[in-house]
């Protein structure tokens, strides 16, 4: 098989068999078993959110009902047991049996087409959500009939108490009646979207404008399960539902928010189908559809939805787990037995060259001199660093880091006596400055960093910076993963050692890196582009200031929560951030405590800081304000 990394994830949905050897069971327990609201989901609207590639459609595939009964009719294949256990976790089996029947429903574009038709959006609405109805039926009883285990007889459909009455619009209880009465609203409601010139209202179809609310009237789906009637829940999950035009989705909403519907009902959505207010977290943003989440319905976002230290611990297990199930299909390394991502890409530290050194020692000796500073303090200095090299037994104790950290050190202390007396330097004095140097893990880092732009030594490197560069994705992760398994399979060919050393790693990840920014399309892409790239070269220099005043460097910008307020969601600046948000350019943390006030931090997201050389390490920001996105953004004469 070619390289799989560089396959879509969503090519795997059509192939069953291939799909369940390399999905991660990881979405299920991360996202859906942890939930604080994971006995709800059943019962209410759930819209789960995520960036392109984060998994929605991967997780609505897995919880199908076709897939997961494919998976407990063979748990004796180790994949099947672990995906078995995550789907228990997440409320789709109970005591080993199927307790949810599950289908996913692709929204096309033929639904939003539906709202270009000359109609009520009353008449639109109506029609797009009995279609929706309708195809979700037909799914369920393909899923319940797929693998060959019962018949379309054998399914029985439950309703809700005192809907009897409503029985005969849906064509009965019998599988057959609500097969036939699915196909002829489906096949109404199709020919008038298929249309050339829509008919008039009157002449439309009585299959399309009959009642027709199967989700209203049934409550259980019964079948036979190894010789025991069990009884499941229905559940649809309508599968991008960002396609809708925005008016249409606000309706499809109220529609599938009937707090007495039994049927569950799952809509994976885009951030972007969300309001600006939303997608940047604003504290004062309304509840959705003048209903509240966690009480009326359950967001689940699969991104950045938790501390970051947590969500990135969360992401780099599923990455490598994602990672491990692809390898063994690169021939090229199953042959070599190498399928360890870890030791394919390892976090071994580089080195500078002998000259390097040399003339980084030069530059600190240099830097002494001309900073005026004398022997007694440069060995004072001098100790500091290498104690604290001896004290923490760093991954990477280079000579090269403690000689950057000494410079710094050097330049901090310049800095520090310059403020506290300007005029000390016309005075032959070493004072002591007023507040004591330091070394510790920040500053090792802002070393290392500094040691990047100077002297080209690979700063990210190894499984876990690959896995912070991906902003929490998994198409992302796979992007870069998979450039680096193609260069792997290159050495192979080659009869080389197979481990990338960091120095190859770091060029192809900033490539890559940069050829996913080049290839941003969404909408305000530009505006996106021309800010991160100027938010970028800012932090970049501010990191790489001789005294690294900000430590391990910035990668973000940082607004006064009471000015970011002000912004008001019609403004197309709003606009601009939510789509940088929604397409991984920029994350957003609201109410960000930091020196005794409140921020809104604007973080450039791993892909960025790879193609600027920043830190992924979170603290360092630039305090800017509104003026400032909107000079960067182009809308300041806008």
């Amino acid at each position: 098989m070619a390289n799989p990394f560089l396959r879509r994830a969503t090519e795997y949905v059509r192939e069953d068999e291939d799909f369940l050897s390399l999905v991660s069971p990881a979405p299920l327990t991360t996202f859906l078993a942890t939930s604080r609201n994971k006995d709800d989901m059943f019962e209410v609207p759930v819209r789960i959110i995520g960036a392109p590639g984060s998994g929605k459609t991967m997780l609505a595939t897995l919880a199908e009902f076709r897939m997961v009964e494919a998976i407990l009719k063979d748990e004796t294949n180790a994949t099947n047991r672990t995906l078995a256990t995550a789907l228990a976790e997440a409320g789709f089996l109970k005591d080993g049996k199927p307790h949810v029947v599950a289908v996913r429903v692709p929204m096309e574009s033929e639904y939003r087409e539906f709202w270009e038709l000359p109609y009520d959006p009353s008449v639109k609405s109506k029609l797009a959500f009995w279609l929706v109805q309708a195809r979700t039926m037909l799914g369920l009883i393909r899923n319940l009939t797929a693998n060959g285990t019962r018949e379309i007889e054998d399914i029985e459909f439950i309703p809700r108490a005192d809907y009897e009455a409503h029985l005969e619009q849906i064509g009965g209880l019998s599988a057959v009646g609500i097969r036939d009465r699915a196909l002829a609203v489906q096949r109404a409601i199709y020919a008038i979207g298929a249309s050339l010139r829509a008919p008039k209202l009157e002449d439309i179809p009585v299959d399309a404008t009959a009642p027709y609310a199967p989700f209203d009237v049934i409550s259980r789906i019964g079948i036979k399960w190894e010789g025991e009637k069990i009884e499941l829940s229905p559940l649809v999950m309508l599968d991008d539902v960002h396609a809708l035009h925005h008016d249409q989705l606000e309706c499809m909403f109220g529609m599938l928010s009937h707090r007495e519907m039994k049927f569950g009902r799952w809509m994976m959505m885009r951030l972007d189908a969300l309001s600006p207010g939303a997608v940047m977290r604003a504290p004062a943003s309304q509840p959705t559809h003048n209903r509240a989440t966690g009480r009326d319905f359950v967001d689940i976002r699969m991104q950045g939805d938790e501390k970051k230290d947590a969500s990135r611990k969360r992401f780099r297990t599923m990455a490598r787990d994602m990672a491990k199930r692809y390898l063994p299909m690169v021939e090229g390394l199953r042959n070599r037995k190498a399928t360890d991502f870890d030791r394919l890409v390892p976090s071994e530290p580089p080195k500078l060259a002998p000259g390097q050194i040399k003339d980084l020692e030069d530059r600190v000796s240099k830097d002494q001199r001309r900073l005026k500073i004398g022997p007694a303090r440069r060995e004072e200095i001098d100790g500091i660093v290498e104690d604290y090299i001896a004290r923490t037994k760093s991954y990477d104790d280079a000579p090269e880091v403690g000689l950057a950290m000494k410079r710094i050190l050097l330049h901090r202390y310049a800095v520090r006596i310059a403020r506290s007396a300007p005029l000390l330097e016309e005075i032959d004095l070493d004072p002591d400055p007023k507040t004591p140097l330091k070394a510790d893990a920040d500053i090792a880092h802002g070393a290392r960093l500094h040691l990047h732009h100077d002297y080209g030594r690979p700063l990210h490197y190894g499984v876990d910076d690959v896995c912070d560069a991906s902003n929490e994705n998994a198409e992302v992760f796979l992007q870069f993963a998979g450039a680096l398994v193609a260069n792997i399979e290159t050495r192979a060919i080659r009869n080389r050692p197979l481990a990338l050393p960091a120095r190859d790693q770091q060029l192809i990840l900033i490539e890559k890196a940069r050829a996913i920014m080049d290839a941003w399309a969404f909408p305000h892409a530009q505006r996106v582009r021309d800010m991160v790239d100027v938010i970028g070269s800012d932090c970049q220099k501010e990191s790489l200031l001789p005294n690294a005043p900000l430590d391990a460097g910035a990668n973000a910008i940082a607004i006064l929560e009471k000015e970011m307020e002000t912004l008001s969601f019609d403004d197309e600046l709003a606009t601009v951030l939510k789509y940088a948000i929604a397409n991984g350019a920029i994350t957003i943390e609201r109410n960000y405590g930091q020196g005794g006030k409140l921020w809104a931090l604007i973080e450039l997201t791993g892909t960025v800081g790879l193609a600027y050389g920043l830190t992924f390490y979170r603290g360092g920001f630039l305090e800017k304000d509104i003026d400032y996105l909107r000079s960067v953004t182009g809308l300041a004469n806008a």
